[in-house]
């Protein structure tokens, strides 16, 4: 008789399984959810572990930030897109610690066995070794950033809707955006189109020509990855939309309101209430810990080194897909770009691979098939390269729009984004320019203990700046516009109409 697996002490979906081989996915985004469907008709138990209970499509988090879709256009709950499958099992947990000796995980003080594991993890974002940016610039990885950064922008407006001073404004009105990368780009296209135009008849005080938006990069182009001529007719494209590009600009320092870039041509100081960061990904911690465990080979960027079949060299029951592996076994030894299609390509063939173990019938062989790369720079035009195929203006936006209307797993959401595109494209109109959340409710600056207070009455009132945007705006007050701060030292923190840093 077979090893028999308690589950966590839990019955398995069906009782059929309770001796099936027991694969566990950790990771719920692109990779893990494609290794789960193509589990679905395999007599092996699976376990879906994430720390989120939803599936969120990523490559529209901007459009989060900018208003433009809701959070629920672009995340779906993991049980919804998997727990229905006979042999899945939705967990909510954050995995600590691998250990393949034992074939166990530990997740939520909890142990648990596999026979296969899967590790689809993905990347956070990186500072390079200036974790202390963070609070300054937040990254766009997760829901919560995105929610964050729109906060940042409305209420930077808000703000600027209430001061009758022009510099004031225009400083409130200013964004850095550092990476040029198509996050960055992106970010940049919509944040223009925020500013200059969606918010143009509802903010009566305010001037789309005092909008400035920087993006900073250490290259000489933007869309590095991209062919040359595509970058040309993205940076055409942001500038048309009032973009100022900072080449060859490297970040030397930041506090609120500032960002001092060093360039050839000297150092640089860009003054900014909002700072967004789209420079860097790191690989998720659990390849250090695997590393730690094995002693397994990582690459310079700290991913995990895997075999032609995703697995770990003498391990092969563990499989690394998606941002968290460094697969090298393509036809031109370049390794996996870090993007939804290769991801799930991966995710789908680790699937197939297990389940031809676990029948005995012949396995497959990983064919990467390259749909190319892309990126939307506002409502009407993007830049795609397609396997040589290079289109830009409104035929790029159209192939960008249906290649991510077909990425999105949820139908119910293509739906959705496709009309919210729509009326975008036609009235410039955003959706989703609510105003929630308390302030620094994700980003400690000087946030009190309690982020929401269940009292009323306690804390900041929900209709203040947030910490960060109070220090940018002290920062105007003293090195911008000279004005003693003294006066505002007994209200600072207190919520009360902080305008009166900016008079």
């Amino acid at each position: 008789m077979g090893k028999e697996h308690f589950f966590l002490e839990l019955e398995p979906p069906e009782e059929r399984l309770r001796r099936a081989p027991h694969v566990v996915i950790i990771g719920g985004g692109f990779a893990g959810v494609r290794a789960c469907k193509a589990l679905a008709n395999t007599e092996v138990r699976v376990t879906l572990i994430d720390k989120r209970n939803f599936n969120l499509f990523q490559p529209l988090l901007y459009q989060v930030a900018t208003g433009l879709v809701s959070k629920g256009d672009v995340a779906t709950p993991l049980r919804q897109l998997v727990g229905r499958q006979f042999n899945v099992q939705v967990l909510l947990g954050e995995v600590t610690q691998l250990n393949p000796q034992d074939k166990q995980i530990v997740f939520n003080n909890k142990r648990l066995s596999y026979d296969y594991l899967v590790l689809a993890t993905g990347s956070g974002s990186t500072y390079f070794g200036h974790e202390e940016w963070r609070s300054f610039a937040p990254p766009m990885k997760i829901l919560e950033h995105a929610e964050e950064i729109r906060r940042r922008l409305l209420m930077a407006m808000e703000q600027a809707e209430q001061t009758p001073d022009p510099n004031a404004r225009q400083f409130l009105q200013s964004v850095v955006i550092v990476g040029a990368g198509p996050t960055g780009c992106e970010m940049a296209g919509a944040v223009s189109e925020l500013m200059r135009n969606a918010m143009r008849r509802e903010f009566k005080q305010l001037n789309p020509d005092q909008t400035k938006i920087y993006l900073v990069d250490p290259g000489e182009r933007v869309l590095r990855a991209m062919p040359e001529m595509l970058s040309k007719s993205a940076r055409t494209t942001l500038e048309s939309l009032g973009v100022e590009m900072v080449f060859k600009g490297r970040v030397q320092s930041m506090q609120p309101g500032e960002v001092m870039i060093s360039t050839p041509n000297g150092d640089q100081c860009l003054q900014a209430a909002t700072v967004i960061w789209t420079a860097g990904v790191r690989p998720s911690h659990l390849g250090r810990n695997l590393a730690d465990s094995i002693g397994c080979e990582l690459d310079k960027g700290g991913r995990i080194v895997v075999e032609p079949d995703f697995s770990v060299a003498g391990h092969p029951e563990i499989r690394v897909v998606g941002d968290l592996c460094s697969y090298r076994h393509t036809t031109n030894q370049t390794p996996l770009p870090g993007m939804a299609g290769p991801a799930t390509q991966a995710g789908g063939f680790v699937g197939k691979d297990i389940a031809a173990l676990v029948s005995g019938s012949s396995r497959p062989t990983f064919n990467w098939f390259d749909f190319g790369s892309m990126a939307v720079l506002d409502r009407v035009a993007a830049v795609a390269d397609l396997r040589g195929f290079k289109f830009s203006g409104g035929i790029g936006w159209m192939c960008w729009a249906l290649a991510h209307l077909a990425f999105m797993p949820n139908p119910e959401n293509r739906i959705t984004l496709l009309f919210k595109w729509l009326v975008a494209l036609v009235s410039q109109q955003r959706s989703s320019m609510l105003l929630t959340g308390m302030p620094s409710q994700h980003i400690d600056i000087d946030a009190p203990d309690a982020h929401f207070p269940m009292q009323p009455g306690l804390g900041p009132s929900i209709a203040a700046p947030d910490a960060a945007l109070q220090s940018a705006m002290k920062y105007y007050s003293t090195q911008i516009a000279g004005i003693d701060p003294q006066p505002m030292a007994a209200k600072e923190g207190s919520g009360e109409d902080s305008t009166a840093a900016i008079k």
